[in-house]
């Protein structure tokens, strides 16, 4: 492949680990007040959390701008007080992609948390343990399969987040274009089709990597959970 596409890859696989690693801790905590949480505005934030779902993702991807761009309220004051922009940076490839990937994480970890008897941590909290020991010790050792699942579910969708990144960042090589943009662009000139097809296949051959190290990690996750009930 040319230099230019392997940097797309690059560029991708760093957008994909840095928006799934930063939006991990929120997304278990998301994941833990909806399952577990009984507030005003429940239905409200799991509406937030699951309309980029349902939007558009080009809709989604001028949302971002209209906030995080250099105009907007979050992306001037992050300029102005920071020195740190988001639009058509690769960053904000970073943050189109976690805000899209977000809403698959936080569903997988939720499954996992309503999964786990609520008895187990009502009898760690009458032994004394409280909120923080009960979910650090009880509940998060429990859910490790599900963390492990929506972490990488958000990884898939990041590495193939195209339309509300191109949106926010556009398609600049070396800087935003990511593997769905190169592919894009490939597309667009004569004679790109076998380079756009070999993008294609490192794309399928990343995934189906990401799924195999999950199913490795979860089976062990698992396996120590039993190992610690039997004991």
């Amino acid at each position: 492949m040319t230099p230019e596409a392997w940097q797309a890859v690059r560029l991708s696989l760093l957008v994909a680990f840095w928006a799934t690693v930063l939006s991990l801790p929120l997304g278990i905590w998301v994941a833990h007040l909806l399952a577990r949480g009984r507030f005003r505005g429940r239905g409200l934030l799991n509406g937030l959390v699951h309309l980029p779902l349902i939007l558009p993702p080009v809709v989604t991807g001028y949302l971002l701008l209209l906030v995080f761009g250099r105009k907007g309220p979050v992306g001037a004051w992050l300029e102005g007080w920071f020195g740190f922009v988001l639009a058509f940076r690769w960053t904000g490839a970073v943050l189109a992609a976690a805000v899209m990937a977000f809403p698959l994480m936080v569903r997988a970890i939720r499954l996992a948390i309503e999964a786990v008897d609520p008895k187990l941590e009502q009898a760690a909290a009458t032994l004394g343990a409280s909120k923080v020991q009960v979910f650090a010790t009880v509940t998060l050792p429990l859910i490790l399969p599900g963390v492990i699942a929506g972490a990488v579910l958000a990884f898939a969708k990041a590495m193939g987040e195209f339309g509300a990144t191109i949106t926010f960042v556009a398609n600049i090589p070396g800087e935003t274009q990511t593997l769905p943009s190169a592919i894009y662009a490939f597309l667009q000139v004569p004679g790109g089709d076998g380079a756009a097809l070999r993008l294609v296949a490192v794309s399928v051959a990343v995934a189906m990597g990401a799924l195999a190290v999950s199913e490795w990690l979860a089976r062990r996750v698992q396996a120590r959970v039993a190992g610690r009930e039997d004991a």
